[in-house]
């Protein structure tokens, strides 16, 4: 195990028998993101009382370390193995007394009375369902912080053999990009799952975080159940940095594999047919060596003209394809 650098404990708000937010945060292997997400809750001003949970799921790093010695007023969940993200948010809802719930991704910094400003807006509008933020990265830009339901077609734009001949990009680009805006207040159909902010009513309503998901796909899952009974609303001038992808990055060969199964059981629950699940598996399996091949030839290219930064992440990309291929097309095609 890596050494663990411990600052000394931090004072936490003392405990209240319901506080209004209860922080649900799921770990794995991102010490310095989670110290840092903690100190932004713990170091500012919130405006509300609060709790945080943190579930680790077998760290190695010495994450869950680190919480206990710096951090003694967090609730803290040690697993003995990666039970995944949906798994790890709804132990940490079933240790929450909260009315409401903040689901918040270990790579995210939290401003200065973030949570009184969702706190407000709930109770201002008690029908809504589930509320999102504006995502802003390190760099100040925004980030897309909901989209659309995905569809096959939009996802099948995303398969290399087939991306070049300009089928489904009307549809893909619907997806991704073309219907955010990130300014104002407006009902969504998809909140993007770095920071989701429920009551507790509406998430049990909904039927909790599915835990057939490991990783990837559940944030598009939970906000169409919520979204059956209640709307989900994106709330533009309320702001979260997500530093976007570190956390997965970091974790590429679990990341990977699991967001391409993801996507599968979220099409199979929507209604997918079995030719229709059976087209997009085939030409996933079939285009991930590919696209592998094609991203250590990227890399390549980047490193050889001075990119080094981005020749990493292309090797890092091709380095997930390439476990996916190894060891998680089975469990692809079980899905």
């Amino acid at each position: 195990m890596s050494q663990v650098l411990t600052a000394a404990p931090r004072p936490c708000p003392a405990p209240v028998a319901s506080p209004d937010v209860s922080v649900c945060i799921a770990n794995w292997n991102c010490r310095g993101l989670l110290r840092r997400c903690l100190e932004s809750l713990f170091d500012q001003d919130q405006g509300v009382s609060f709790e945080v949970i943190v579930v680790d799921n077998a760290s190695a790093d010495g994450a869950a370390e680190m919480v206990a010695a710096e951090f003694p007023g967090v609730g803290l969940v040690r697993n003995g193995e990666n039970r995944g993200f949906s798994k790890a948010n709804n132990q940490a809802a079933a240790l929450a007394r909260g009315r409401y719930l903040f689901f918040l991704n270990n790579d995210t910094v939290v401003p200065p009375n973030t949570l009184r400003q969702f706190l407000e807006f709930a109770e201002a509008n008690p029908s809504v369902g589930m509320v999102g933020p504006r995502l802003r990265g390190s760099d100040g830009a925004a980030q897309i912080s909901y989209r659309r339901r995905p569809t096959l077609a939009a996802l099948l734009h995303r398969v290399s053999l087939l991306r070049w001949t300009g089928l489904f990009r009307r549809a893909y680009y619907d997806y991704r990009r073309d219907t955010f805006d990130p300014e104002g207040v407006r009902a969504v159909e998809v909140l993007m799952g770095a920071a989701v902010f429920l009551p507790r009513a509406a998430f049990e309503d909904s039927g909790r975080w599915d835990e057939q998901y490991r990783f990837g796909g559940e944030d598009i899952d939970l906000s169409t159940q919520v979204g059956r009974a209640r709307p989900l609303v994106y709330v533009g001038n309320v702001e979260v940095v997500h530093y976007g992808r570190v956390s997965s990055r970091k974790n590429i060969g679990f990341a990977a594999p699991n967001v391409a199964t993801g996507y599968v059981r979220y099409f199979r629950k929507a209604g997918a047919g079995p030719a229709a699940l059976f087209l997009y598996k085939a030409l996933v399996t079939l285009d991930a060596p590919v696209q592998c091949v094609g991203k250590l030839v990227q890399g390549a290219v980047r490193y050889a003209t001075g990119r080094r930064a981005k020749a990493r992440k292309s090797w890092l990309a091709a380095r997930g394809l390439w476990h996916f291929m190894r060891t998680e097309l089975v469990r692809f095609w079980k899905a």
